[in-house]
């Protein structure tokens, strides 16, 4: 086996699922600026999740619209004029 491969600077990181408003404590290498108070009253590195096992379909057999990055507005804005042009070009 490989030595000096893993990072050694392992520590306690707060991961929160923001689309279901849940957190786990767990150990990470994962940088991040903003900090949370966990529920044992310390202070930890809080890492943003958009998505995990408490949230993804696949886990909760529950299907779950998410769309934060607004993929449907940006669809309909590079595409919806598209549309409309040629429903309006064949009518006429």
């Amino acid at each position: 086996m490989k030595k000096d491969i893993h990072p050694k600077a392992y520590r306690l990181v707060v991961f929160k699922d923001f689309s279901v408003d849940k957190a786990f404590l767990s150990r990470s290498t994962a940088s991040s600026s903003e900090t949370i108070v966990w529920e044992d009253g310390k202070e930890y590195p809080l890492v943003k999740l958009e998505i995990s096992n408490m949230s993804h379909p696949f886990f909760t057999g529950k299907m779950k619209f998410v769309d934060t990055a607004g993929r449907i507005e940006k669809f309909q804005k590079k595409y919806g004029k598209r549309g409309q042009q040629s429903a309006e070009g064949g009518a006429q």
